[in-house]
């Protein structure tokens, strides 16, 4: 199988490129040298240059940068900041979609996965804050159940899924760990991660599913 890692210079991304490799799968690792969310024209260079993957996985995503983080209120929101959330973690997954689905396998299991998170759950949202993150990743999980009705039409096989990987020991979440939570390390992260893109069904496209296998509701 050959494999697309977009985000391979992360913690997890790295990680999971490590376990595809040693599970004897061709791995493209492309980090941000590579490809820019935010930059259509290297998301559909990329997609040009690596062929028909069997597995797309996005493993990208922003909480916190240049002094700005998730909001505790409305006082802190912030038009800047949330078009940011937006575009590195709604609108630039999709822009992935649009490039590499059309290049994945017809007829056969195909995978594009990207990494949301359980705070993306209306149904689940019961602390409020967070405005920006949440509302992006509300947004990802709209566009995956999206893209999975179209792509059907295409490859009756594949599967468009958004993976929520817990609490794993990263930039991104070091500043608001909570005591008490279980942290994974990027290699378990990355382990479990591809057990549960192992045991997806067609039926699970556009769902979300949490590391250890239960789905999260939307």
């Amino acid at each position: 199988m050959t494999a697309v890692v977009i985000g391979a210079g992360g913690g997890i991304g790295a990680a999971l490129a490590d376990a595809l490799a040693d599970e004897g799968e061709t791995v493209h690792r492309l980090t941000r040298a590579d490809v820019e969310l935010t930059d259509e024209a290297s998301i559909a260079a990329a997609a040009a240059r690596v062929g028909s993957p069997a597995l797309v996985f996005v493993a990208t995503g922003l909480l916190h940068e240049d002094g700005h983080g998730p909001e505790k209120s409305i006082r802190d929101l912030d038009p800047v900041w949330l078009a940011r959330q937006y575009a590195v973690n709604a609108i630039g997954p999709a822009l992935v979609a649009k490039h590499f689905l059309p290049t994945m396998p017809r007829g056969q299991r195909s995978v594009l996965a990207v990494l949301s998170a359980r705070v993306g759950s209306i149904t689940d949202n019961r602390l409020g804050g967070w405005y920006g993150y949440r509302a992006a990743k509300a947004a990802l999980n709209q566009l995956v159940r999206t893209l999975a009705i179209e792509d059907r039409r295409r490859n009756e096989r594949g599967i468009v899924v958004g993976l929520h990987p817990g609490t794993v020991d990263t930039r991104l979440s070091s500043p608001f760990r909570q005591s008490g939570r279980d942290l994974f390390q990027p290699g378990r992260a990355a382990v479990q991660l591809l057990d549960v893109i192992d045991a997806l069904k067609p039926a699970d496209s556009g769902k979300l599913f949490a590391w250890d296998g239960s789905e999260v509701a939307p």
